[in-house]
């Protein structure tokens, strides 16, 4: 499969999580890389790194709520800080295991979240995210 996708971003403090999410974006086969942090600040670290003259600028992230020091609503308030070439045109979807309506309710009203799902992510969900969001690389 031709890659769709330069660099994802899991945003998560469970290894397992991450290892998992990994392994189904790989195994999908359309992201050239996939880059896992376990905690916002590391997440804000990477995006404002700027190592080969550029910045990272991942096309899509997913998000963690429920994360110690920095939870995924705290990590959206400082993303909205970085400059706008730090982010890039990123996707960020909210992948988590809340079923609280208000997480819902303030993802929804997030301008930066376009999507909120349940956890685990799998190849149908990645999938999906991919033809809603990027459906002009798709083949």
């Amino acid at each position: 499969m031709r890659k769709i996708l330069k660099r994802v971003l899991l945003i998560d403090d469970n290894e397992a999580d991450n290892f998992i999410h990994k392994i189904f974006i790989q195994k999908h086969g359309g992201v050239e890389e996939t880059v896992a942090v376990n905690s916002g600040q590391k997440a804000l670290d990477y995006l404002s790194s700027n190592q080969t003259g550029s910045y990272p600028r991942p096309e899509l992230i997913f998000l963690d709520i429920n994360m110690p020091r920095m939870n995924g609503w705290e990590f959206l308030e400082e993303y909205k800080k970085l400059d706008d070439e730090q982010k890039g045109g990123v996707v960020v979807v909210m992948l988590t295991t809340s079923l609280n309506p208000d997480d819902k309710k303030m993802a929804d009203g997030d301008g930066n979240v376009t999507e909120f799902m349940n956890k685990p992510l799998n190849i149908e969900k990645f999938q999906s995210v991919l033809e809603k969001y990027f459906p002009d690389r798709l083949d």
